[in-house]
C-alpha cells in the first residue's frame, strides 16, 4: 500500500510542475502581457515601463524568470498581485470561503438528488421514471451553465422576483437566512449538470450490482428486499462512486468559475476572470496551482481511498 501510494503521489507532483510550466508559459506568452495594465496609462513614458519591467523582473529570460517564481512558490511566496500589492495567497484566501460555501452546497445537492434519481432508475428501468430521468439527464448535460444561469435569473428573479439575481449577500445583512437565499441559485445552477452525471453514473453501477449472482443467492435465500439492497447492493454500488467524486472536482471548479460570473459571485472563478482581464498574472498563476493542487489531492484521495476499501486495484 505505502509504495502505491508513493507511485501516485510521485505522479500527482510531476504533473502539477508541468501543469506550472505550461500555465506559466502561455501567460507570459498571451499578446499584451503582463505590462499591458501599465502601458495603457497615458502618464506612463517608456523610461517608467523600463523601470517597472526590471523591477518585475520581466527583461529576464523566461526560462529564468519560470524557475525564480517556482522556487519562491515552494518557500510560500506565491507573488504580489499587480492591481494591489496584496499577496497572492491573501488574494485567494479572501475569495476561497465564498467558492467552497458554493461547491459544498451544489455537491450535497448533487450527491442526494442524483444517487437517488439513480438508484430509483436502476430499479425500475425502462419505466416511466426511468425514461423521463434519462432525459432530463441528457438536457442538462446539453445545457451550457452559463445559459441556464441567465434562464435563472429571468424567471426566478425578473420575472417571479423570488430570488436575488446575484451577489453573496445584500449589503447591510449578513443574516443566515439572507445568505441562503441568495445560495439558491448558483448552487442550482452548479449542482445541475452534476445530478445529472451523478444519477447516470448511480444508475449504471446499481445495474450492474443488482445483477450479480449473489444478489440472486440473497434473494433465494428469502432475505427482505430492502435488506438485500440497502446493504449488499447498495453499499457495493457506492464502490466506484469514490472515483467518480475525485473526477467530479474539475468540473465543479469549471462550472463555479461560470456560475460565479454570471451570479457575480465573489469566489475564486470571479476572481480568476477578473485577473485574466487585469493581466493579473501572480494572481493567475496562484489561481491555477491552486486549483491544480486541489484537483490532484482529490483525484490522489479517491484513488487511496479506494485502494483501501478494493485491495485489487493495488496490483495496478
Amino acid at each position: 500500500m505505502a509504495r502505491y501510494v508513493v507511485n501516485r503521489l510521485t505522479q500527482a507532483i510531476m504533473l502539477l510542475v508541468i501543469v506550472s510550466a505550461i500555465g506559466f508559459a502561455i501567460l507570459h506568452m498571451a499578446p499584451g502581457g503582463p505590462l499591458s495594465q501599465f502601458a495603457a496609462s497615458a502618464q506612463m513614458t517608456q523610461e517608467d515601463l523600463d523601470r517597472v519591467t526590471k523591477q518585475l523582473g520581466l527583461d529576464r529570460p523566461l526560462p529564468i524568470q519560470y524557475f525564480d517564481w517556482f522556487g519562491r512558490m515552494l518557500k510560500g511566496d506565491w507573488g504580489k498581485s499587480y492591481r494591489d500589492g496584496e499577496p497572492v495567497l491573501s488574494v485567494i484566501s479572501s475569495h476561497l470561503g465564498a467558492t467552497l460555501e458554493l461547491m459544498a452546497t451544489a455537491t450535497i445537492i448533487a450527491v442526494l438528488l442524483g444517487c437517488w434519481i439513480g438508484i430509483l432508475g436502476a430499479l425500475r428501468r425502462y419505466s416511466l421514471f426511468d425514461t423521463l430521468a434519462t432525459v432530463g439527464a441528457m438536457i442538462a448535460l446539453s445545457i451550457p451553465t452559463f445559459w441556464f444561469g441567465l434562464v435563472t435569473i429571468y424567471v426566478f428573479s425578473v420575472k417571479l422576483g423570488w430570488l436575488p439575481a446575484g451577489n453573496r449577500q445584500t449589503v447591510g445583512d449578513g443574516s443566515f437566512l439572507d445568505l441562503l437565499h441568495h445560495l439558491i441559485a448558483p448552487a442550482m445552477v452548479l449542482a445541475l449538470v452534476e445530478t445529472a452525471m451523478w444519477g447516470r453514473f448511480m444508475r449504471s453501477s446499481m445495474l450492474e450490482v443488482i445483477n450479480q449472482d449473489y444478489i440472486r443467492t440473497a434473494r433465494a435465500k428469502g432475505i427482505p428486499e430492502w435488506r438485500i439492497l440497502t446493504v449488499h447492493a447498495l453499499r457495493n454500488a457506492l464502490l466506484p462512486m469514490i472515483t467518480v467524486a475525485g473526477l467530479q472536482f474539475p468540473t465543479l471548479l469549471g462550472g463555479a468559475l461560470v456560475a460565479e460570473t454570471v451570479f457575480t459571485w465573489p469566489g475564486m472563478g470571479r476572481l480568476f476572470l477578473d485577473s485574466i482581464g487585469y493581466r493579473d498574472y501572480p494572481v493567475v498563476m496562484g489561481i491555477l496551482m491552486f486549483s491544480a493542487t486541489m484537483v490532484l489531492i482529490g483525484s490522489l484521495l479517491a484513488d487511496i481511498l479506494y485502494a483501501v476499501v478494493d485491495p485489487r486495484i493495488r496490483v495496478g
